[in-house]
């Protein structure tokens, strides 16, 4: 199988940018400095601004404030044509009355290359992708998946410096997005060229990105590695957003070198990560469902078993607490073992010092 040519991958930064819809913000003062060869995924629910930024790039939209920089390139002023730049578009957007060779390498005879080279290209870019026999095909004659693949080698085949990918996987059934998940992964790879890859799917961001850049209301609410985004949260939202997590509410006690001490209101004493929190205040503990367990001695806090949810290779426990809090505890299942029954008395205990994140207690 052939490749791509190799590529250093240039950097890509976003240099406060901000855009207006009128009075209101779609993006506000977005810092992002994505290394070369990177690939980041823009991670938050619909409306957080991710595919304003992704069009920002794209040179789809210009911004109100703030610079694009690729490489030590300001392209600001460069139309999208000139950007270098790649799409993949959730609806993949290819032309119907071509075959597929002539989609491939539509992007390489727009930029005058001749019809040897545009041959040659398709050809290459299609083997790439696995679909080198296929070439003389319309795009309705192949799957989903084949498809997608069709457009990321037309994408790849102007050798773009950056890669952009906007929901690329949303149409496609689980199995076959998990395949096209590692294939992307692959050919990124391969090809050494930065991607942005925007989605809503937090198991797609973790598992596909080197870092995550996590929005919220237009805002960056966090940027860093994928295990970074979920076992050290900066922030409530980032807690809740990505992953699923248990929100107690507490106060605090103190703090020493193990961490910040919460007593909490359902009943029991737990040790958070380091972090801010004065003797006193009102905190929320927000802690993820793997972090507890099911207690049968005295430890932890009170609950009742509402429902138990098996799920393969785990089972999650809802558990009531005595105040009416609904807590979520997830445990690996012994094969064969039996279920905790409705109306089971059970205590709750965190897993370890330093699981918990807390932040401050909303007014």
């Amino acid at each position: 199988m052939s490749s791509p040519a190799p590529s250093a991958g240039r950097s890509l930064v976003l240099d406060g940018v901000t855009h207006r819809y009128g009075d209101s913000f779609a993006v506000r003062d977005i810092n992002l400095d994505i290394r070369g060869g990177e690939l980041v995924s823009l991670l938050g629910p619909s409306g957080c601004g991710k595919t304003t930024l992704l069009r920002i790039i794209a040179g789809f939209v210009a911004q109100t404030e703030g610079r694009v920089i690729v490489g030590e390139e300001i392209i600001d002023d460069l139309p999208p044509s000139r950007r270098a730049v790649g799409i993949v578009f959730q609806n993949y957007a290819l032309f119907p009355h071509m075959t597929i060779a002539e989609n491939v390498a539509y992007g390489l005879a727009a930029r005058g290359a001749d019809k040897a080279t545009q041959r040659a290209e398709a050809q290459r870019m299609l083997d790439l992708v696995q679909l080198g026999p296929m070439g003389d095909r319309l795009p309705r004659q192949l799957s989903g998946g084949q498809q997608q693949r069709v457009a990321l080698a037309r994408a790849l085949a102007i050798k773009p410096s950056i890669l952009l990918l906007d929901e690329p996987f949303a149409a496609l059934d689980k199995n076959l997005r998990l395949d096209m998940q590692i294939e992307v992964k692959r050919l990124q790879r391969l090809s050494g060229i930065t991607t942005v890859l925007v989605t809503h799917d937090q198991e797609e961001a973790l598992s596909m990105s080197d870092r995550v850049a996590v929005l919220s209301q237009g805002r960056l609410e966090q940027f860093a590695s994928p295990t970074a985004v979920y076992d050290a949260p900066e922030t409530l939202f980032v807690n809740t957003f990505v992953g699923s997590a248990n929100l107690l509410p507490g106060v605090v006690l103190g703090a020493d070198a193990q961490g910040v001490h919460v007593r909490l209101d359902a009943g029991a004493d737990i040790v958070a990560r380091a972090g801010r929190g004065d003797a006193g205040e009102r905190v929320v503990a927000c802690i993820r469902p793997e972090h507890l367990r099911i207690e049968n001695g005295e430890v932890g806090f009170s609950g009742v078993v509402e429902m138990a949810l098996p799920l393969g290779s785990h089972v999650v426990h809802d558990v009531r607490t005595a105040g009416g809090l609904s807590v979520k505890v997830s445990e690996p299942r012994l094969a064969g073992g039996a279920l905790l029954p409705t109306g089971a008395a059970v205590r709750v205990r965190v897993a370890a010092p330093g699981l918990a994140s807390i932040f401050p207690q909303a007014a």
